[in-house]
């Protein structure tokens, strides 16, 4: 039998056989690190075509909740995701208290953060970035290259770009380590006193060397997530362009209803 009949319209056996498995990971059944039943094991268990079971898995894989591991199987991810609340995460006590943004909402969640520098130097700004910062495009500008790591897996990569003539005089921003409070704490140290941040967010499939970066399955969906940290003096000191595992993080933000 194909298809349930409910609400009204027809369900396809491979969406409820998935359902079944969703729900089976969120209550607990099959717990994190567990293998998924194999394609013979559910084949026989719900007596339907492998096909059937092909297309199931599909729509599992789809949830977040597994990944494919090649000679393994799927495998139930620990993978709890940090909630971001856009209203708190750049406080300046955060900053003040030695914290970047990053490990003060990984300390919140209870999770263990690290942070590892792919690359610090001189790069020509991408389009794109350049007019974020307000320089002609190829301008050079320091690059910031970090992945990001949650309880030992990797959730994001970060690249932030600064202007040159901001930070040719702030040592620190070279270093692996800019010190308490990070790049941020650094700029403010310098003068540079944050008026706002601006967030632009979609979402899409993670390309193949984004995937393995972020030890996702192929095609998994990824955040890219570009911010603008802007002076009081009106000006774009700091332009990050930051990929996030979708499964990972979950966003809240704070909208005044007032004027």
């Amino acid at each position: 039998m194909g298809t349930a009949v409910g609400g009204g319209r027809a369900v396809p056996r491979y969406v409820q056989i998935a359902e079944e498995i969703v729900q089976q990971i969120r209550a607990g059944a099959l717990k994190p690190g567990d293998l998924v039943p194999s394609e013979s094991e559910l084949v026989e268990r719900y007596g339907v075509a492998g096909g059937t079971i092909r297309k199931a898995m599909v729509e599992v894989r789809a949830s977040g909740l597994v990944e494919t591991r090649h000679g393994k199987g799927s495998i139930v991810k620990d993978r709890p995701p940090v909630r971001l609340r856009s209203s708190d995460r750049f406080r300046a006590s955060h900053r003040r208290g030695g914290k970047a943004a990053y490990l003060a909402e990984s300390a919140q969640s209870g999770a263990t953060a690290k942070v590892s520098v792919l690359y610090i130097g001189p790069t020509e700004a991408p389009q794109d970035i350049a007019e974020r910062l307000d320089v002609p495009a190829g301008t050079q500008v320091l690059a910031r290259r970090r992945l990001y790591f949650r309880n030992g897996v990797p959730v994001e990569t970060a690249s932030s770009y600064l202007p040159w003539d901001v930070v040719k005089d702030i040592p620190q921003l070279f270093s692996e380590n800019p010190g308490p409070g990070g790049i941020y704490a650094r700029l403010e140290d310098d003068g540079h006193v944050f008026a706002e941040f601006v967030e632009t967010l979609t979402a899409r499939p993670a390309a193949k060397a984004e995937a393995s970066e972020l030890a996702l399955s192929p095609g998994a969906p990824v955040i890219h997530l570009l911010r603008n940290a802007v002076t009081e003096a009106g000006r774009v000191v700091e332009v990050c362009d930051t990929l996030m595992a979708a499964d990972q993080f979950v966003f809240e933000y704070r909208i005044p209803a007032a004027d």
